[in-house]
């Protein structure tokens, strides 16, 4: 391995990662420059190695997302409707509790709850949503909301971020996605979704939810407009707020998916690119105990290719997943518990069934 790296002029950033240390902004730089992909994921899988062993974990999980009406109009997104508009749609409470219901001989862990910033629902619904599914399965862990999400409930609720977030928590709110986050670049924001939280505004949220115990995800949406430099940036950004609070749990790097969105002229992300974004993310998030291959957006063969590209978590059984799929992706709607044990299993790797605070649940040695 040593050699392979050593041709690739990356061994001096192999030795900061085989000796804990920090990797700088420019060595980002040069691994994005570097088109040695086997290199690169040697670097990352070393450093995976080092945070989680072999390991790589799965969840059995569920997602609702209550509505689709959005008053965001973000050229990147094809979930998004407009009110009164060709597949516009809201969940009725009685709805999101016969979701729920309809699954309950399930072992689900984690419900994911996403959706759109639909003003015509007042505040108490986006609190009831919460507290339904918790009335139903209360032993689950609800991860609820991303940051623009709760900034939109500020809004129209007149109460601070904090005061969001604790209405949530006591409705049953645990945990909270990443999303929403997109590329930390002001040039790519003023050009595709001026309406969104800026940088500094969606890490404060994730530090207030850190405050009151809420552990949380961070994402990265790439394969767009944004550079290589816009990218290091983002996970600059990300690492320094992780020093500071210490609350994020995953990283999901997601990649765009022009179809059915008004950016269907792009091309989708290559492989290649989806595997150099998990172990260049990998490489540079040190201090973030995980990161993900989400098999709906990858695929399963890349997401199985991923774990030994940096990534140790593949998501998990996933029913009914709107966003992505809406956006073409042509992944499964859902993986049973065996087939997520026999994907990881034949990479080499060892199945750990996982709760949403990554707490360990079933370990199946490979």
């Amino acid at each position: 391995m040593d050699f392979i790296i050593r041709q690739s002029g990356l061994f001096d950033i192999y030795e900061k990662v085989q000796a804990g240390q920090r990797i700088s902004a420019e060595d980002g730089m040069r691994l994005f420059d570097s088109n040695d992909i086997v290199a690169i994921g040697k670097i990352a899988d070393a450093r995976r190695v080092r945070i989680n062993g072999r390991n790589a974990y799965f969840t059995m999980n569920q997602h609702i997302n209550p509505t689709n009406v959005c008053r965001n109009d973000c050229l990147f997104c094809a979930f998004y409707r407009k009110d009164g508009e060709e597949g516009a749609y809201r969940m009725s409470l009685q709805t999101i509790r016969h979701k729920v219901e309809e699954r309950l001989a399930e072992n689900i862990r984690e419900i994911h709850i996403v959706g759109g910033l639909d003003e015509q629902l007042p505040y108490q619904y986006y609190i009831d949503v919460v507290r339904t599914v918790k009335e139903i399965r209360p032993e689950v862990n609800i991860k609820a909301y991303t940051a623009v999400e709760i900034a939109f409930l500020s809004e129209i609720s007149g109460k601070s971020w904090a005061e969001v977030l604790n209405d949530l928590i006591a409705a049953g709110l645990n945990t909270m996605p990443g999303g929403g986050a997109e590329v930390f670049s002001p040039r790519v924001m003023r050009k595709l979704f001026m309406d969104k939280l800026t940088a500094a505004q969606w890490i404060e949220i994730h530090h207030i939810a850190h405050s009151k115990g809420i552990r949380t995800n961070a994402t990265m949406l790439y394969g767009h407009i944004e550079t290589n430099r816009e990218r290091i940036d983002h996970l600059i950004q990300l690492r320094e707020a992780q020093d500071i609070s210490g609350g994020f749990l995953t990283f999901i790097p997601l990649a765009f998916h022009p179809e059915n969105t008004r950016m269907h002229k792009l091309p989708l992300a290559t492989g290649f690119t989806d595997l150099k974004m998990i172990s260049i993310s990998r490489i540079m998030l040190d201090n973030f105990p995980h990161i993900k291959a989400y098999w709906v957006m990858l695929g399963v063969n890349i997401a199985q290719i991923a774990l030994s590209f940096g990534a140790d978590d593949i998501d998990g059984s996933v029913v009914e997943e709107r966003i992505y799929h809406m956006a073409g992706s042509k992944s499964a709607q859902m993986m049973t518990k065996k087939q997520m044990q026999n994907l990881i299993s034949e990479t080499g790797h060892i199945p750990v069934e996982r709760d949403a605070l990554y707490n360990e649940i079933v370990t199946q040695v490979a």
